[in-house]
């Protein structure tokens, strides 16, 4: 079946984050709306038909999660990222922030150090100090459009940490560690008895010639240490029903999670996100492939038109995810002026790259999961903007 990714979708007035809260973000309720890591794609026919299925019983009292879930999400890790993963390595989690949340606090301390490597996903700052652990950022270096870890740096403060949280794909740089930089990352955790928690809720979507691998298939010494945190939400474009995965092969480090997990009583699920999730999983496979493509034409057509018609900003092609990082330091604006250039001139909603931590100053994130005439209008908006 071929998908449609270029039809238009009136979001407005429906509850949608993206849309209906434009006016308190940005100060008006009319920006192009680029910001929140939602597709503006309908979500696919057949998970709304398994969410309809789901209405005809007519009662929506306690379930189970049957085997055929959990087979759904083992079978499509297994095909799209060649690892083989257990039933009993799978817990149920309501999100990825939740997730990490959670993690925190089963495994760390308050007043224990966990790094991040910022420019990075700002949950992840939250999640930690929310919880009064110590943030220790290890900062990533820029070099060639491409993020790298600072490994050298990164040896000193793993010598006092409890954990380290990764973004990959990294959010918001859509870089992809390749294999040899998480086996290097994994093998110094393991030097200092860090444990890792790995966001890989992007991980679906990795455009060739680019592969995702996933940190604990590398080793079983690195799995032991790991704990992943899947989602098919930003795949299928389902956030909003709340059906995320955590996987964690080492038994203790699973019980500890499990622990917390029922001392907190939020694993009971949603009977509409899993239903979702198997159909999702199970399939998936063709949209994916068709929505890779139209991204990748988007991503195209972002890159050509700043090339050729506002070469002072510059994108860093993403490896994966559907997010932009846009270098606009060229503009030579401060923070104040960057916010009015796209808010006021241009129009446009977009993530502002301090918000992501050290290394986003002069940046932007852009969304361009959306029909590509709206990307269109979007840098055409720029566009004007720019020649004012």
């Amino acid at each position: 079946m071929k998908y449609n990714f270029d039809e238009l979708l009136n979001r407005e007035n429906t509850g949608s984050l993206k849309y209906d809260l434009r006016n308190k973000i940005f100060g008006k309720s009319d920006v192009i709306p680029m910001w929140v890591a939602d597709m503006d794609f309908r979500t696919p026919y057949f998970i709304v038909d398994a969410l309809k299925k789901c209405t005809d019983n007519q009662i929506f009292g306690y379930f189970l999660f049957d085997k055929s879930y959990y087979e759904s999400i083992i079978n499509w890790i297994k095909r799209h990222h060649q690892w083989e993963i257990k039933q009993d390595w799978i817990s149920f989690s309501p999100g990825v922030v939740p997730s990490l949340s959670l993690l925190v606090l089963a495994f760390t301390q308050p007043g224990d150090k966990i790094i991040i490597q910022p420019p990075v996903y700002p949950p992840f700052f939250f999640t930690i100090k929310d919880n009064n652990r110590q943030v220790v950022e290890n900062p990533l270096l820029l070099e060639n459009g491409r993020f790298k870890m600072d490994f050298g740096n990164l040896e000193d403060k793993l010598k006092d940490a409890k954990m380290l949280i990764l973004s990959n794909p990294h959010n918001p740089g859509g870089t992809v560690w390749k294999k040899e930089e998480l086996k290097k990352l994994g093998e110094l955790c393991l030097k200092h008895k860090v444990l890792v928690v790995t966001d890989e809720i992007h991980s679906d979507l990795v455009f060739k010639p680019n592969k995702f691998v996933p940190l604990a298939s590398i080793s079983e010494e690195i799995a032991n240490i790991t704990i992943a945190l899947m989602a098919p939400s930003k795949t299928f474009n389902m956030a909003g029903l709340s059906s995320s995965s955590v996987i964690i092969s080492n038994p203790k480090l699973k019980a500890r999670f499990d622990e917390i997990m029922h001392t907190i009583h939020v694993g009971l699920g949603n009977m509409f996100g899993i239903a979702a999730t198997e159909a999702a999983y199970n399939n998936g496979d063709e949209w994916l492939k068709q929505l890779l493509n139209y991204i990748a034409g988007n991503i195209d057509f972002v890159e050509k038109f700043l090339k050729e018609r506002i070469p002072q900003i510059k994108m860093m092609r993403p490896e994966g995810t559907y997010l932009i990082w846009l270098d606009c330091r060229d503009l030579n604006l401060d923070s104040d002026e960057l916010s009015r250039f796209f808010i006021e001139k241009a129009n446009i909603g977009m993530n502002f790259g301090e918000s992501f931590g050290t290394g986003g100053e002069g940046f932007m994130r852009m969304n361009v999961a959306c029909p590509r005439i709206t990307l269109a209008n979007a840098l055409n908006q720029l566009l004007s903007a720019f020649n004012c």
